[in-house]
């Protein structure tokens, strides 16, 4: 898939890399009103605070009426209990602080020229408020922090009120969703698909959700440490794909590297070979910056020094090796990147304008909707061999 190989490959990435994509000066979308779910407290399906979840719906019309995209927000996970208490305190872990309208572009444009595949569906954003990908499940609330770790349970009755509201008769359906809603998507696909009628054609998108059990630059597993923390206090064992958790330890499961592989439904992965995250959180995380020599680095490639891009090029040739060891798969789908950036699919400048990226000459839009319809397949890594800043 390298054309060129590492250390040659940098060599030549130093010569062009202030080349970029230059994106449009911004999305235009429309704002939508938020929905507080009040019923499902009575199910003990709340944000971490104990208050409600939440979300945002813009009623489909015309061809759209019977077809859905679901979009689970981002905001990374909680865990420890001081972490979480945190959360609970603002629109991450409680209803009580969220916006009361959120921003639709991208792939929830309701604009045909910005969104043509999608435009007229029920287009929806599924607020995040529980920290760990909608996969927690336990029933005893913390005593002296009074924190709740549901977000299984808000998952279902979010769902559940979606069915009510028409989602039972879907013709069309997707998944989809950003970074922690990108591996939500992953983790909770099969079981949004088990919800809808059999003939429907329901698929998951993950955006800037393929999290990789890299190593920090001191050689630590920091990201798997977390990850372990996090299903042990939300209790997520129990609702992460259990093919999996039968073979090996539940945390790992919460990596899609070992979990996709189990996942039935048709998925499309969107990713970045260099996803600015992965390298600002996993590869070099703050603490092991304390002279934040890697600050000016981590917002822009084209300010990093020699041995900062070897490190990266380093941990992108790492994520593509674990990214092509998947087991193939007919159905699945994918649009790897190199650009240094986190998220795509709710922009409209990365999803569908005249200076999107584009790989084989298509649009984000554009292969994911082949995709999805069947009219054509899509796999594709990008060719250029390093990271590259994409504005």
């Amino acid at each position: 898939m390298m054309a060129l190989t590492f250390p040659l490959a940098l060599l030549a990435c130093l010569a062009v890399v202030s080349i970029t994509t230059t994106l449009g000066a911004g999305d235009e979308g429309l704002y939508v009103n938020i929905t507080i779910l009040h019923s499902a407290t009575a199910k003990g399906a709340v944000c971490l605070d104990g208050s409600p979840p939440a979300y945002h719906l813009h009623p489909g019309h015309g061809s759209g009426l019977s077809s859905w995209i679901i979009e689970l927000d981002a905001g990374g996970w909680c865990s420890s209990i001081p972490d979480c208490l945190d959360r609970s305190l603002n629109f991450s872990g409680s209803s009580k602080h969220m916006d009361r309208r959120a921003f639709f572009a991208g792939v929830l444009s309701n604009s045909s020229e910005q969104n043509p595949e999608f435009y007229n569906w029920n287009r929806m954003r599924v607020k995040y408020c529980d920290g760990s990908s909608f996969t927690g499940d336990v029933e005893q609330v913390d005593p002296d922090n009074k924190l709740y770790f549901r977000g299984s349970r808000i998952f279902k009755a979010i769902m559940e009120d979606l069915l009510g509201k028409g989602m039972q008769n879907a013709e069309n359906a997707i998944l989809s969703g950003s970074s922690a809603g990108g591996l939500a998507t992953i983790l909770n696909c099969d079981n949004f698909k088990s919800l809808l009628p059999n003939d429907a054609r329901v698929k998951c998108v993950a955006d800037a959700g393929f999290f990789i059990n890299g190593r920090t630059i001191s050689g630590t597993l920091d990201i798997q440490e977390m990850y372990e923390n996090v299903v042990a206090l939300h209790g997520s064992a129990k609702n992460l794909p259990s093919a999996c958790t039968s073979t090996m330890e539940a945390s790992l499961c919460f990596f899609p590297q070992n979990v996709v592989l189990y996942i039935q439904t048709p998925l499309f992965i969107i990713n970045s070979a260099y996803d600015s995250w992965q390298i600002n959180n996993i590869l070099v995380p703050e603490y092991l910056d304390p002279q934040r020599v890697w600050e000016s680095c981590k917002k822009q490639i084209s300010n990093c020094t020699f041995s900062q891009r070897l490190i990266i090029q380093a941990f992108g040739l790492e994520f593509l090796k674990v990214f092509e060891g998947l087991t193939p798969s007919f159905t699945r789908g994918y649009f790897i990147t190199s650009c240094h950036s986190h998220g795509a699919i709710l922009s409209t400048n990365f999803w569908f304008s005249p200076t999107s990226p584009r790989l084989l000459h298509k649009t984000l839009a554009e292969a994911v909707g082949d995709w999805y319809f069947d009219r054509a397949g899509f796999k594709h890594i990008d060719p250029y061999p390093c990271a590259r800043d994409c504005k």
